[in-house]
Formats: structure tokens, sequence, C-alpha cells
């Protein structure tokens, strides 16, 4: 997206989908065939350890991707599967692992939405949740999971997803983060599935954490964490200055902020950049800075207070 020039993204990950790369001792990745504008070349699964082993989201409903991690997991055991959230293209294909292998799933729960749907929001942004997916073991903020080899606690990084986990390899300065930070490009978020006020607070949590290398749900290692997420936390309180400036100028609807806003956006990521403005907009009603006829809703009409 030619207005994020700010972040300094990465692009640069050639790894072909279905091939194992051991990135760093004891860390496997393995690219799913599921590219899009939305999870760039694919969503990435991990394998944590060797012998027996944990597989960090399994990714979509994919057959071949599966069979594609069991391969690469051949000879080993999988004793664990760690989901980061409830999205289409990161927890269905829990239920073929857990039936290849017996592993125990571990998540923060089921999918919920970061606050309820108002009577007046007719689109249902959720068509791409994943509804079925239940982990057999639910973790929370600070809890532990650990494996032969490998230690990982889990970070509430809620903002993306209500349900959004971080998992944290303390003694590897490392940090499985999900979608919640991407090298690529900016996460969505989008209400009400999403929330601006949580993805802030978790950055911040991010930031505030010694782990230095992220890997992503998708894309590439992110090798200074904190410091990429502070330019992540900067692009966001840039791209509410750029909604209060366009308001400034008068009342404006979410497709008038988006045009003036996204110059150049792949037209494919317009409906999106639309619920990230309106996550913004949330806040700032919230806050009392930005007002509204009724709830804060994609198609409402805003102005300054």
């Amino acid at each position: 997206m030619a207005d994020n020039d700010d972040v300094p993204f990465n692009r640069n990950f050639p790894l072909q989908a279905g091939v194992v790369e051991e990135v760093r001792p004891g860390i496997r990745r393995v690219l799913c065939n599921n590219p899009s504008p939305f999870t760039f070349t694919g969503t990435v699964s991990y394998i944590v350890g060797t012998g027996k082993v944990a597989i960090i989201d399994p990714g979509p409903d994919n057959e071949a991707h599966a069979q594609a991690l069991l391969n690469a997991v051949r000879g080993e055991t999988v004793t664990h599967i760690l989901v980061t959230h409830t999205h289409r293209d990161h927890s269905p294909n829990t239920g073929r692992l857990k039936a290849a292998t017996g592993a125990t799933v571990y998540a923060e729960g089921p999918h919920r939405a970061s606050r309820p749907r108002y009577e007046s929001e007719k689109h249902n942004p959720e068509s791409g949740v994943d509804r079925d997916f239940a982990p057999d073991v639910t973790v929370g903020d600070g809890d532990v999971v650990e494996g032969q080899g490998w230690r990982v606690e889990a970070v509430a990084t809620p903002g993306h997803t209500a349900n959004h986990l971080a998992f944290a390899w303390r003694e590897r300065s490392t940090t499985f983060v999900g979608d919640h930070v991407m090298g690529w490009a900016t996460s969505i978020v989008a209400p009400p599935d999403g929330s601006m006020v949580d993805y802030m607070a978790s950055l911040e949590r991010l930031a505030a954490r010694p782990e230095e290398l992220y890997f992503s749900g998708h894309g590439p290692e992110i090798l200074e964490g904190p410091r990429y997420t502070r330019f992540l936390m900067r692009h966001r309180q840039a791209r509410e200055a750029s909604i209060l400036h366009r308001l400034s100028k008068g009342e404006a609807d979410i497709p008038t902020m988006v045009r003036a806003i996204y110059i150049g956006i792949d037209p494919r990521l317009t409906t999106a950049a639309g619920y990230s403005v309106l996550a913004h907009l949330e806040d700032l009603v919230a806050r009392g800075v930005v007002a509204t006829d009724g709830d804060p809703v994609i198609g409402g009409t805003y102005r300054l207070v």
C-alpha cells in the first residue's frame, strides 16, 4: 500500500509453498499456498523444537498444507498445536493435524468479537472467522506452554481479533506474533471483530517486552521487533491525524475518507481500509473527539466535535 512508506516494510520472502525451511535452530516454517491481498504469499506455519515438537498456526482448511506439515515432522512426535487466533487462514487445519497426531490444542479460546454488533450494522465483516474452532486447553496472558527443549509464554495481543495471542520464547529472544505484527504490511483491524484501542495497547505491550526476533503469520521475520512495533504505533497515530485532518474540512463518510487518506491503494483492499478507518473512528467517538448520528458504523457520517 503506497501510503505506508513510513513503516520499513520488508516484502522479500522467497519461501515456496510446501517447502520446509529451518530459520533458526529449533524453528522451522512451512508456507501454505493461499496467497491473496490479505495473506501476502500465504499463511506461515511454524514447527518449534525437534523430536517432540509444537506446530504454531496450522493454517486454513487445506489438505496439501496439512500434509506438508506432517511430512516435515515425519519421524517426530507433535505434542502441541498452538493457535494465535481464529481467522480462517490460521486455525481450520487444526482438526486435520490433531486427528493425525493426537496433539493437544492450545489457544485463548473460541472466536468472539471485540464488541457486540450494533443493530444498525448490516454487513457482517466476520465471514473470515473460524467459528468451529475450540482449543483443548485455554491459555491466557502470562500462561506458559512447554515441551521438549522449548518453553513459550502466552502474550495477550487482542486487536486484530479479540482472542489473539502471541507466544514468546524468552530464552531465544523470539516471539511468534501471528497477525498482530507483520513485516510486509500493517494488520487489518476491522470492527466488530477487531478493536483499535485493543490493538494499540497490544502493540505497546509487545514493544515493552525484551524479545527482539518476531515471526509473523505472513511474510518474513522481523529482526528488531520492538523498534518495528513502535513504527507501527506511529503509523496508526499518523492515520488518526489524517482522519482528523480530513474531518477538519467538513463532515465525511468513510468512503470519502478512504479516498483522501489511502492514495494509490490496491482496489481489492478498499473495503478493508474502510474498516480500519472505522476502527479509528470508534476510538475517536468514544474519546469525544468525533461525533456521528447513532452508532459508529461503516455507513455512518462523521464530524469533529
